[in-house]
C-alpha cells in the first residue's frame, strides 16, 4: 500500500467510522501529506518501510525549519492515529510510532481535579430549590460539556438542540461549535430547566439565556466564579485550586484518561490549533508519574 492509498483508507476510517469532521479530517490529511512526502523524499516509498529512526529523522527536520514544537507535537500525534489505524486494521506488521518520543517543550500545566473531587463537588448540590437545580445543571454542564466561563454564559435555550443530545456552543470569535450533551448534564439541565428557570424568569418569555440570576438577568463571570467557589469549598476543595476554567481543564483530561481521541477533545474545546489541546497528554503523563512513585516500590 503506497501512501497515498493509505492515507486515505485512513482519511476514510476517520470520516466514517469514527464520524469525524470535515475540518479534523482535513487537518489529518494536511499533516500525514507533509509527513509522505518527507519519506517518500527518504526513499521511503511506502508506510510498512517507515521505522522510528525515520519517523524521527522527520520530527529533527520539522524542528531544523524552526517549526513549533507544538506543530511537531500536532503532527506527531496525526502520524501516531495514522500507523496505529494501518496496524489494528493489518496493513502494516508493527506500528513504528509505539518508541517514538513526542517532542519536548516547557508547558505550564494546567490545574485538574481529580474525578472523584468533581463528583464530591457537584454532589454537595443534591437540593430540589430553584438555587441547587440551577448551580447543578451550570456545574455539570461546564464540565459535562468542556465550557469556557463566558460560553456558559452566553448559551441560550434554542441552543439545546437534537432532543436535548447536543449543545450549540459559540466560541472565540463569534466561532460555533456543536458538542454532545452527557448523561449527568443531560439530567441536570433538563431539571432545572422543567423547574426552576421559570422561576427565576418570572415569567418574562423574551428572556433567551439559560443559566440566570435571582434577579432574571443572564450570569456574569464573576457571578459563576463565585458559585464555583462557594460549591467547591463545600466538598473541602481549597479555592486556590478551583476556577470556572478548571472545570474545562478537568473535561479535557478526564475524556484523555478515558481514551478519547486527542482531535476529538481539540474539536469539543473549540481550540483552532491541536497543539493548544496537547496539553492535555502532558497532565496524563504527569499523573502516570505520581501514581508511579507512590505505588513502585523502587521508585
Amino acid at each position: 500500500m503506497i501512501w497515498n492509498d493509505a492515507i486515505d483508507f485512513f482519511i476514510f476510517t476517520l470520516r466514517y467510522e469514527r464520524e469525524m469532521s470535515e475540518n479534523t479530517c482535513a487537518a489529518y490529511e494536511r499533516d500525514m501529506e507533509a509527513f509522505a512526502s518527507f519519506m517518500e523524499g527518504s526513499g521511503i516509498g511506502s508506510p510498512s518501510g517507515a521505522t522510528r529512526e525515520s519517523i524521527d529523522a522527520f520530527l529533527s527536520a520539522e524542528r531544523s525549519r524552526q517549526m513549533a514544537s507544538s506543530t511537531r507535537a500536532r503532527r506527531l500525534a496525526a502520524v501516531r492515529e495514522f500507523f496505529r489505524c494501518l496496524a489494528e486494521r493489518g496493513k502494516i506488521g508493527q506500528d513504528p510510532t509505539e518508541l517514538v518520543d513526542s517532542p519536548k517543550r516547557d508547558v505550564a500545566l494546567p490545574r485538574i481535579l481529580s474525578e472523584e473531587e468533581i463528583a464530591a463537588m457537584l454532589d454537595t448540590i443534591a437540593g430540589d430549590a430553584p438555587r441547587d437545580l440551577r448551580d447543578r445543571a451550570l456545574l455539570e454542564t461546564m464540565y459535562g460539556c468542556g465550557l469556557r466561563v463566558s460560553e456558559a454564559c452566553a448559551l441560550k435555550i434554542d441552543d439545546v438542540i437534537s432532543e436535548g443530545e447536543l449543545l450549540r456552543v459559540s466560541g472565540k470569535g463569534s466561532k460555533e461549535r456543536v458538542v454532545p450533551i452527557g448523561g449527568g448534564a443531560g439530567r441536570a439541565l433538563e431539571r432545572y430547566m422543567a423547574a426552576a428557570r421559570p422561576f427565576y424568569a418570572k415569567g418574562d418569555l423574551s428572556i433567551e439565556e439559560i443559566f440566570l440570576t435571582r434577579l432574571g438577568r443572564p450570569f456574569t463571570r464573576q457571578g459563576v466564579f463565585k458559585i464555583v467557589l462557594e460549591r467547591a469549598e463545600a466538598a473541602g476543595i481549597s479555592r486556590t485550586r478551583i476556577s470556572p476554567h478548571v472545570l474545562r481543564h478537568c473535561f479535557a483530561s478526564h475524556m484523555l484518561q478515558h481514551g478519547a481521541d486527542i482531535r476529538a477533545i481539540q474539536e469539543m474545546l473549540g481550540h483552532a490549533d491541536i497543539g493548544t489541546t496537547q496539553i492535555y497528554t502532558h497532565v496524563d503523563a504527569a499523573r502516570f508519574g505520581e501514581i508511579h512513585r507512590r505505588f513502585h516500590p523502587r521508585a
